[in-house]
């Protein structure tokens, strides 16, 4: 079967990237043709390693720098696409030249199976590929999450869909209110697990991961941590990370005055070893999809500290059994939830076990063959699997 997976940066960082990646290489090691398209390239290499035998193509070479665009970007109002809306999180990458190239990418296409990752790519997608062709809507975040134009959109032109693949049974929900006709399934993004060394819990480090952008909330992680480390001095929070809130964290780490205590890590090429050496992981997104650095930490087996955020962290652990879940941005609630952690190492271990257990619902041996068994479907035109409870929580 031929499978085309198009990203917006297939070069870059990010957990949309990473697992879009791993899908196709599962699906190029199960013998389908698989193809990566880039909608942009402002790198020589993929961040990720892909499977030799997938096929990797962008559609904006932009290694040469964004000049070219940039000016439209400034005045983008004016010099937009007609289709991607105001408010989609990645808006300002499509310029006219670069809707145009997406257009007409898409339009080209007679066969196969289309799977876009993100609605500027499926309301492209969703007005522009031939009915002759597959068309999968990958859905990253909660429809929540969205601008009212972009939920606007989402709304009118989504029916056109052979399925839309949600990560959460909270975001189908979602999705199934708004498509009433729309075959809406949830397959959970993949985490390999093999191979990871596992927590003993006596390292006193909390750990958190990702890019630093509002969303994840790391203010909130560090206003947490700072109101419990006079009671436990041996502590540390180590941030993993890049991203455009850096320097503001920063002065926050500063102003609380705990030396190197907390500390923003950067990127690391070892983050399955930091995993590993930590005791606790907190979560203080304001908002995920699926959460999938928090998957990864529970496969470590550390026991978690996590926001009750839409979505994501209530579709994954239970409350008491394999990890702490308090209010969203309840900062007290979630310094008290690392309290009762750095605290008592028994109940790190506790919840640590589960989550080893809870985490193993995540690898790519029980995600893949749903993303198979719903090609399959799609290509014989048969019912599509919606209702299978396989991974539901």
């Amino acid at each position: 079967m031929k499978i085309r997976y198009m990203l917006l940066h297939a070069y870059g960082m990010g957990g949309t990237i990473r697992t879009v990646v791993h899908q196709a290489n599962a699906m190029a090691r199960a013998g389908h043709e698989v193809e990566i398209v880039s909608v942009v390239r402002r790198r020589t290499k993929p961040q990720f390693d892909l499977d030799p035998r997938i096929g990797l193509s962008a559609l904006v070479d932009q290694r040469d720098g964004v000049a070219a665009d940039s000016l439209a970007r400034k005045v983008w109002r004016r010099a937009r696409g007609k289709i991607v809306p105001y408010g989609e999180f990645a808006a300002e990458y499509f310029t006219q030249r670069v809707e145009g190239a997406v257009m007409e990418y898409v339009s080209s296409l007679k066969d196969g199976v289309l799977v876009t990752t993100r609605p500027a790519l499926n309301l492209i997608s969703a007005r522009r590929t031939p009915r002759s062709v597959i068309r999968v809507a990958q859905e990253h975040m909660n429809l929540a999450a969205y601008h009212q134009a972009v939920r606007d959109q989402i709304a009118r032109h989504y029916d056109r869909f052979d399925v839309v693949a949600v990560l959460t049974e909270t975001s189908r929900t979602e999705y199934r209110n708004l498509l009433k006709d729309t075959p809406i399934v949830r397959i959970p993004n993949a985490v390999p697990m093999t191979d990871r060394g596992l927590s003993d819990h006596t390292n006193p480090v909390v750990i958190a991961a990702g890019r630093l952008v509002p969303q994840k909330g790391f203010d909130m992680l560090i206003e947490a941590f700072a109101a419990v480390s006079p009671d436990f001095p041996d502590w540390q929070l180590r941030i993993f990370g890049t991203g455009p809130s850096k320097d503001r964290l920063q002065e926050r780490m500063d102003g609380h005055r705990l030396g190197g205590r907390m500390r923003l890590m950067g990127r690391s090429d070892r983050i399955h070893e930091e995993l590993a050496q930590a005791s606790v992981y907190g979560l203080s997104s304001r908002i995920e999809g699926l959460p999938m650095a928090m998957i990864e930490a529970m496969g470590h087996g550390l026991a978690l500290a996590a926001f009750d955020c839409p979505t994501g962290p209530a579709d994954v652990l239970t409350p008491g059994q394999d990890g702490l879940l308090v209010p969203p941005r309840d900062v007290n609630a979630l310094s008290e939830a690392l309290r009762r952690l750095m605290g008592d190492a028994g109940l790190r271990r506790s919840l640590g076990a589960a989550a080893v257990e809870t985490a193993r619902r995540y690898t790519p041996e029980v995600v893949m063959p749903q993303w198979e068994k719903l090609f399959a479907d799609l290509a014989a035109g048969g019912p599509i699997g919606s209702d299978d409870k396989t991974l539901r929580h």
